[in-house]
């Protein structure tokens, strides 16, 4: 293994089947096809020995953890977004949590609000991060602008595995644009695996 993989992780967003299936109220438009990139990139970080770490939502059937703004999609007669142990939180068809990989919970937009990602990144000597998942203009950019000020030193945001924005590939793009402005690297896959 390359000495710069065992100081890089691979943080993978919210790919979970309520923001990936198209009848899901959270879907995100172009979501699915990203999906194929996102296994391969994690095949390859794997190969690479880097750490994957799988950031995801879960909330409670109420709706008690989440966002103000969303909390309305939550209550006894109603099936809220990625509620914790239902179907909707689960990894999209062929994403898979293998051992050595790690899992965090959030309830917010950035991965690393309100939990213990950046303390397990620091134990595990990780100073880089290669990001992929989903959506760009939020959980992603969140959680990449979070890592900015948290100053690790090499930041990556794989372009085509990462979401769709919600109404027009324009939205991605300019939130690509506005990483890279802020040094981010942005790369394609193909780019990154080379």
């Amino acid at each position: 293994m390359e000495e710069k993989w065992k100081t890089t992780a691979m943080l993978v967003v919210d790919m979970q089947k309520d923001f990936l299936k198209p009848e899901k109220i959270m879907q995100v438009p172009g979501a699915q096809a990203v999906i194929p990139n996102v296994i391969k990139a994690v095949e390859v970080a794997r190969q690479r020995g880097i750490l994957v770490v799988w950031i995801v939502r879960e909330h409670d059937s109420m709706g008690r953890d989440v966002e103000f703004h969303r909390s309305h999609m939550y209550g006894e007669d109603k099936e809220g977004p990625t509620i914790k142990d239902r179907v909707g939180a689960e990894l999209a068809d062929g994403l898979d949590i293998q051992n050595g990989d790690y899992k965090i919970v959030k309830t917010r937009y950035s991965g690393f609000y309100g939990t213990n990602l950046h303390s397990v990144l620091q134990r595990a000597g990780i100073d880089s991060l290669v990001v992929t998942g989903v959506q760009t203009p939020y959980c992603v950019r969140h959680t990449v602008f979070d890592a900015l000020e948290l100053d690790y030193s090499s930041i990556s945001v794989i372009t085509d595995a990462t979401g769709a924005a919600p109404f027009s590939v324009e939205i991605h793009e300019a939130n690509l644009l506005d990483m890279k402005n802020v040094g981010i690297a942005t790369l394609t896959l193909k780019e990154w695996c080379a």
